[in-house]
């Protein structure tokens, strides 16, 4: 099992203010980052902000996502992607690479990824979110604080 899982957290629509990272090599967490990143205009939805609790004030010194992006890059090409609601995910790192004239096609890592709702819908689970999953599966999860929901998804994938 080698693969990496990512969380976006957002400001508004697709725009990332924190993204969590996990990779895992042969069954094993090998790397784990996160960081904040501001968004255009460092501008939130009050609607997200109840969500994950970011505010513009915590990122108004962060990287822009183009700054955070070699990182991201770093960690997610060529490789086996997976997230909780993957087409969630997907859309905000393509939208948001589109915004920066970055090409998706790069990172060679598919238009679909392993998404453990999907796994845990075929099994059975109702409901699927993310908190309800690693409920049934107790693992442990502070919901949306991206880092620890990407290592609940790669948990709930190893567990698949």
């Amino acid at each position: 099992m080698t693969f990496t899982a990512i969380d976006f957290e957002t400001a508004t629509a697709f725009h990332p203010c924190s993204v969590g990272i996990i990779t895992v090599e042969n069954g094993l967490i090998i790397d784990e980052f996160v960081t904040l990143i501001k968004p255009p205009n460092n501008l939130y939805n009050p609607f997200t902000i109840k969500v994950h609790g970011i505010y513009p004030r915590d990122t108004v010194n962060a990287k822009s996502f183009l700054q955070v992006y070699p990182e991201i890059k770093k960690r997610l090409q060529n490789r086996i992607v997976v997230a909780h609601n993957e087409s969630f995910d997907r859309n905000v790192l393509s939208k948001s690479m589109a915004l920066y004239g970055l090409n998706y096609d790069e990172l060679n890592i598919g238009d679909r990824w392993e998404c453990t709702v999907k796994i845990y819908k075929s099994k059975g689970f109702k409901p699927t979110k993310l908190s309800d999953c690693c409920r049934v599966m107790k693992i442990a999860l502070n919901h949306h604080e991206a880092l620890s929901d990407a290592r609940a998804c790669a948990n709930l994938y190893l567990l698949k």
